[in-house]
């Protein structure tokens, strides 16, 4: 099936692109981007993609800006070169997670034939049905939802795109099955496209340093495009220590917490700064625990806007009823059994020799992460005012 050149130019990422603009994805690279400077107004160029990045940078979730020309093809594809180079798995995530959400709210605007066209172009085996198929009925309290959808999705191509993601909901046994497709609403399946294109942008290095750093010192001497880079490199220096995530936090006492996280914390959010995926039962972890701090509901939200299936509306929610509800976090014993206890791989010493107990007289565990920053404070505390009796 041959695709309409508009689509690709729309979604660079398509297969169709080796095939029908071959004569741009199979040049040398060093050839192809001396032929785009060439071939298109370099100012145009450098803007598109330098927007691209501050906006990946300000941790935004959409650019207005997005232009579907076969000068999207050229950017697309030097983008991906620069993400090579730059070799930064922050960078990546962050500009990963953006490019697919920009491709989530182009795709959902599109026909259902185009959708269509696209799942053929992935070689995914997909049904489409003119007229919507009733599949089951959701049942809300006292509401019921019929289910319908005009689409099923081949089950193992189903698996595929859901590898990565890790939502109870998208779970096999938690959907509607029947003669091996899976019933899938159109929502939800551009869903997985989106994250079909945000692995797309996901560079796994497998060339040894030497050869990446031979690549980019060739690349570097094209002078437009080092231009470029150096910027983005700039740029990046000035934003990477905000992205340091200190989470600074003041008990109503004035006492900072940021150096009082436990390992487990502290692991779950990195992974959330990096932009990768979170499980459910790791992003639950976060809200309880940083709500039982006070801390700053607009804050917690903002530390979830890095993740690739982001909605800030949803999570808002989620969050204030989480805070109304009283959740807390956790327990230590919780986080071992789901494999979020990082005591271990970060040798923390309070997790793992525990603390001494006057009241017991004796060394006692940590149970429970929310003891850990309490512990830490005391303890910081404690040196301050000794600290400050030899000082007097």
């Amino acid at each position: 099936m041959e695709i309409h050149t508009e689509l690709i130019y729309h979604y660079p990422w398509l297969p169709s692109l080796n095939s029908v603009l071959s004569s741009i994805s199979s040049q040398d690279p060093l050839e192809f981007i001396k032929k785009t400077f060439e071939t298109y107004p370099f100012l145009e160029i450098r803007e598109r993609l330098l927007r691209l990045f501050r906006a990946a940078f300000e941790n935004l979730e959409q650019i207005i800006e997005y232009q579907a020309d076969k000068l999207n093809v050229h950017c697309y594809l030097i983008l991906k070169i620069l993400l090579y180079i730059l070799d930064n798995r922050a960078i990546t995530n962050r500009i990963a997670n953006l490019y697919s959400k920009i491709a989530y709210n182009e795709l959902i605007n599109e026909g259902d034939a185009y959708i269509y066209d696209i799942f053929m172009d992935l070689n995914l085996d997909i049904k489409y049905y003119n007229i919507p198929i009733q599949y089951g009925i959701n049942i809300t309290k006292d509401q019921e939802e019929i289910l319908q959808t005009n689409f099923r999705i081949y089950v193992f191509d189903y698996l595929k795109l859901t590898a990565s993601l890790r939502d109870e909901y998208r779970r096999l046994v938690n959907n509607s099955l029947s003669d091996g497709y899976v019933f899938i609403q159109k929502r939800n399946l551009i869903r997985l496209l989106q994250e079909y294109v945000r692995q797309k942008l996901i560079i796994k290095q497998e060339e040894d340093k030497a050869t990446l750093d031979n690549f980019k010192n060739e690349i570097l001497k094209l002078e437009k495009f080092k231009e470029i880079y150096d910027i983005i490199s700039s740029e990046w220096s000035l934003k990477e220590e905000e992205f340091e995530y200190t989470f600074e936090m003041d008990f109503k006492s004035g006492k900072e917490l940021s150096g009082s996280y436990p390992p487990c914390v502290k692991s779950t959010l990195k992974k959330a700064q990096e932009g990768q995926n979170l499980t459910h039962t790791e992003r639950l972890y976060i809200v309880w625990f940083l709500n039982s701090l006070n801390y700053p509901e607009d804050k917690i939200v903002n530390i979830f806007s890095t993740l690739p299936d982001f909605n800030r509306e949803k999570t808002t929610y989620q969050v204030r009823y989480a805070k109304k509800k009283g959740y807390i976090p956790y327990s230590c014993q919780s986080l071992k059994s789901y494999n979020l206890c990082m005591a271990k791989k970060y040798k923390d010493e309070l997790c793992l020799e525990g603390y001494f107990s006057r009241k017991y007289d004796a060394q006692r565990e940590i149970k429970h992460p929310l003891s850990y920053v309490r512990i830490k404070q005391y303890r910081t505390s404690h040196k301050q005012k000794n600290s400050d009796k030899q000082i007097n």
